[in-house]
């Protein structure tokens, strides 16, 4: 499941994969870094420092499925 809050939607509304966003190599948003650190501490997992957006995304889905969120 991609985090529909930071996602980028092409025109006909779908959501586009991290890995194609065109500001995927940005710095994760605020939202993630937040979200991302909340999951993390329930899934006891670490974030790695230096994420890009696009890996924010995607760990945010990883952290996700491990913690049962997002379901």
């Amino acid at each position: 499941m991609t985090d529909r809050s930071s996602a980028e939607v092409n025109p006909q509304g779908a959501i586009k994969d991290p890995d194609e966003w065109v500001t995927g190599a940005e710095p994760p948003t605020a939202a993630q870094e937040s979200y991302l650190a909340t999951l993390a501490r329930e899934a006891d997992a670490e974030v790695p420092e230096g994420l890009t957006k696009a890996e924010a995304s995607k760990q945010i889905d990883e952290l996700q499925e491990e913690t049962g969120r997002g379901q």
